[in-house]
């Protein structure tokens, strides 16, 4: 069958297509995103003569494609947040028709705008499906003059989505323009009846009016302004190659997106599109951790599938079904591993690569513990590994570029100590030989790491490995163990260090950095405050040794230096016997 460009088409022709369902939507095609500014500036560029570009055309034919994948229809409706997907439609049997690849959102904005409704928000109402906060609007276009460039230089025909009130306010008004409700141009199918239109509303001595209404009749009936490449090929691998390639600008479109269509076609008890939508924000609320579709397609194929890269063949309709069979497990694995990461102290900065969770989720899964492993009552020694090596795992950027090898290594690993502990040392080990991906840390690279500073992720790595016994299901404080205040106070400073250390007291390299800095509990933190380090740490009864100190080494701020340099040799030691 040839695939080729073909006889443009008028946007009357199209929207009529969109209307009688000829035309429809993948499931892989994307939500609409157009805005109401974006619809009235695409209409005001087809007055103007600009071009819109071509669009791509798949004609379904093949009855297996029909009944194996999923497709939609047009939105007409649209209302921001409460309706904003398109509908579902059953294409089994139904004739052939045509599956929109590239151009959805120009289509539907004309769509919407000569046959359907926008709504959006309201300023400064909450949110409420209802008139009052979402008011309908249709698409007008105001015939008495064009847009003034002082207020609008973007546009040149003022298009508008207004009210069914809004327009009538402005009919009250003395004076008034006159505004086209730009629907009616689908009822005037021929010249003469828009002359008649012009005549029954007194245009015809405003030569604005009548020459834009006629050009805007021309630009929707008469000019083929549609042009479109229609592919006939009915091998959905070779179209779905294309349909990435043809969206491959603006909005990135990943992988994912392609794969969730095969999901969504395969998947008869769930919508694959929403399930998966449901664990991104359900991990978010749980943890603040963001993960995408791409993350959860990917567990979908650690869990189940021996070669785990995106591509189209691992997605096989076996594979997608067993996907869906253990969906609920799934869903609640990676929302528990999530769960626990908060529980750890993790958060959307500090989880710097989310493939990390992959490993924790597998092991979840196939140890059976996602009612369990997010609670206080789960092994803490357990969890406890598994932060180690997570932390480990971010300090090494062991899951940067591509790290679908690193991931099946590390299953391989897993899944050999299966009902075992988490088994973070097997996976370290596993990787020693490896001179580009490995957990080995020598002493100029802790050296370099102790110098984080405050608030950063590597301090926050660092200390979370050094006070593993603090409960980082509450707030944690980063505290300077010789208050900040001093050092930010340059002539109190200079008044209390010897003047021979004064430059090294004041570099943030060491009174900023991890070297003068200790995890504490909110409540701990805030009873110290600005205390003296040595009066704190007589009050709490707190020893050298809890600070990792020499028993010998000064608390006295005057001694600042030597304490940098004896926290700085024993804290060197301390992490290489952790790791």
């Amino acid at each position: 069958m040839a695939s080729e460009f073909k006889q443009p088409i008028s946007i009357k022709e199209a929207v009529d297509n969109i209307h009688s369902r000829r035309y429809l939507l993948p499931a892989i095609q994307r939500k609409f995103t157009w805005s109401s500014e974006q619809i009235e500036v695409l209409f005001d560029s087809i007055m103007r003569g600009y071009p819109i570009n071509s669009f791509m055309f798949w004609r379904i034919s093949d009855a297996k494609i029909k009944s194996g994948y999923k497709f939609y229809q047009f939105l007409l409706a649209y209302r921001q947040k409460y309706a904003e997907d398109n509908p579902d439609i059953d294409t089994t049997g139904v004739p052939d028709f045509e599956a929109v690849i590239d151009g959805q959102q120009r289509l539907t904005s004309l769509y919407i705008g000569l046959r359907g409704t926008y709504a959006y928000k309201q300023p400064r109402l909450w949110w409420k499906n209802d008139e009052e906060c979402l008011p309908t609007r249709k698409l007008y276009l105001n015939l008495s003059k064009p847009v003034s460039q002082k207020y609008d230089n973007q546009k040149q025909f003022d298009f508008h989505f207004m009210t069914q009130t809004e327009v009538d306010k402005i009919k009250e008004s003395e004076n008034h323009d006159f505004w086209f409700e730009v629907h009616k141009i689908m009822e005037l199918d021929t010249l003469p009846k828009v002359t008649t239109y012009i005549s029954e509303n007194n245009l015809q001595n405003n030569s604005f009016a009548y020459n834009t209404l006629i050009t805007f009749w021309g630009k929707i009936y008469q000019e083929k302004l549609i042009n479109y490449y229609l592919q006939e090929e009915q091998d959905s691998d070779i179209v779905l190659d294309i349909f990435i390639r043809t969206n491959s600008g603006g909005t990135p479109l990943s992988f994912s997106d392609l794969l969730m269509s095969i999901a969504t076609a395969n998947w008869n008890k769930y919508d694959a599109r929403k399930e998966i939508k449901e664990v991104i924000d359900q991990v978010s609320d749980a943890s603040n951790i963001n993960i995408d579709k791409d993350f959860v397609l990917k567990t979908c194929l650690v869990l189940f599938v021996d070669n785990i890269k995106f591509q189209v063949k691992n997605f096989t309709q076996e594979n997608v079904k067993l996907f869906e069979e253990n969906w609920e497990r799934i869903k609640k694995c990676i929302i528990s591993s999530f769960k626990l990461f908060k529980r750890l102290g993790f958060d959307n900065r500090s989880f710097r690569a989310t493939r990390a969770a992959i490993p924790v989720i597998y092991y979840v899964y196939y140890n059976s513990l996602e009612e369990s492993v997010y609670k206080p009552t789960y092994n803490s020694e357990d969890q406890k590994a598994i932060a180690k090596w997570l932390i480990l795992s971010f300090m090494k950027s062991m899951f940067g570029g591509q790290p679908d090898t690193v991931l099946v290594t590390m299953r391989k690993v897993i899944k050999a100590n299966l009902k075992k502990p988490f088994p973070a040392q097997e996976i370290m080990n596993e990787f020693k030989d490896d001179p580009v991906r490995n957990y080995s840390i020598d002493t100029e690279y802790i050296k370099g790491m102790l110098r984080s500073q405050k608030g950063s992720n590597d301090a926050f790595y660092l200390l979370r490995l050094l006070y593993p016994h603090l409960d980082y299901s509450s707030e944690i404080h980063q505290d300077h163990m010789h208050p900040k205040s001093i050092f930010e106070n340059t002539e109190e400073l200079r008044s209390i260090i010897p003047k021979e250390d004064f430059d090294f007291a004041s570099d943030p390299q060491n009174w900023n950095s991890v070297l003068n800095l200790q995890n504490l509990n909110q409540f701990s933190n805030t009873s110290k405050q600005d205390k003296p380090l040595a009066q704190w740490a007589k009050e709490q009864a707190i020893s050298n040794q809890e600070l990792y100190l020499k028993p010998e080494t000064s608390l006295n701020i005057v001694d600042f230096k030597k304490f940098i340099e004896d926290r700085m040799e024993i804290l060197i030691q301390e992490i290489q016997n952790l790791i």
